[in-house]
């Protein structure tokens, strides 16, 4: 299964030039040929659906300001403050998701994942940091899960109305944060116990490294991702992404239980990892990328830019580091890959 980098579904909610779009029914013939190029050889094709929310800046959206739950800046270096959405505009979002699947369906996706991680909106609304409404929207626990439930919602009705074959449905999401006030394992939990009875297909757990413990509980040592397979109870298949590099790491995972094994940034380094894996040829895969490499790759230069890729260690951190280095490099971001 192939899930493709972020597609925004309103112009408002786009987060980083040459971003993935799913806004309006002229995007379908790209759509569809992205789709038909994932899906050959039986792969299957998940365009990931998203509004960056407060992660973006008015000058990726053309002057506008960005916009989110509450008129509160990120914790980021050059943040800018966004405006509170009005309960119109939310509502306005909500079908857009459903537009969105509507138009994946119609393009020829086997699925969506809903991006709920990585500090975007469906996150800043779960967020208490990025929330600070009193309305439905926000305010106790239950209310900032309201959005994302009310996504799920608008998605299913566009699955059931428009797909004539099974249609996935992911949700991805992003344990904790390090804000103050900010999401906690206690909160996630009680929002996976109600996702995992939502009409969702699977769980997509976004780490920077797959077996971290919290980053705000130094005391409790055990893995978060066994905490989350525990709290769905065989209710939904997990996916676990965080510094997945060798078939070892894959195995270790699997090992424990945990249904799927994602690779990010891996899988840009070796695009045929998991052929060579299957043709017992684990020892030509390649763990480490130079500059000269992008073209052979296909990593042009604004990707690699986005990326980081270009004044960066390319070796990224693996199981014998882990969670020492996920906390220094990239616990800020909930997900590095």
């Amino acid at each position: 299964m192939f899930i493709t980098p972020v597609a925004n579904v309103t112009p408002h909610g786009k987060g980083f030039e040459g971003e993935l779009s799913v806004t309006d029914d002229r995007f379908l013939p790209g759509l569809t040929k992205l789709a038909e190029t994932i899906k050959h050889n039986g792969t299957k094709a998940i365009l990931q659906i998203f509004h960056a929310g407060r992660m973006s800046n008015s000058s990726i959206l053309r002057g506008a300001q960005p916009e989110s739950a509450s008129a509160v800046a990120a914790l980021r270096p050059g943040a800018e403050t966004p405006r509170e959405l009005s309960d119109a505009e939310i509502e306005e979002i909500i079908t857009a998701f459903g537009d969105a699947t509507r138009r994946a369906i119609q393009a020829g996706f086997d699925g969506v994942e809903l991006h709920g991680a990585n500090t975007y909106l469906m996150q800043q609304f779960f967020s208490p940091h990025s929330n600070r409404r009193t309305d439905k929207w926000g305010g106790s626990l239950e209310k900032r899960m309201n959005f994302a439930l009310e996504i799920i919602k608008s998605v299913h009705a566009a699955v059931t109305q428009y797909a004539k074959a099974p249609f996935i449905v992911g949700y991805r999401i992003s344990p904790e944060e390090i804000e103050e006030p900010g999401i906690r394992l206690d909160d996630t939990l009680k929002f996976i116990d109600v996702l995992a009875d939502q009409p969702i297909d699977y769980l997509h757990v976004s780490m920077g490294y797959a077996w971290r413990t919290s980053l705000n509980d130094k005391n409790d040592t055990e893995p978060i991702i066994l905490k989350i397979k525990q709290q769905v109870n065989n209710r939904l298949p997990l996916i676990s992404v965080g510094s997945n590099e060798t078939p070892a790491d894959a195995e270790k995972l699997m090992d424990a239980g945990i249904d799927f094994v994602a690779l990010g940034r891996e899988s840009l380094r070796e695009p045929h990892w998991v052929q060579k894996v299957m043709a017992d040829q684990e020892q030509a895969i390649r763990y480490t990328m130079a500059q000269s490499d992008f073209e052979e790759l296909g990593i042009n230069s604004a990707f690699a830019d986005f990326l980081g890729l270009l004044n960066a260690d390319l070796h990224i951190v693996n199981s014998s580091q882990g969670k020492d280095e996920f906390e220094e490099r990239l616990g800020g971001v909930e997900g590095g890959d």
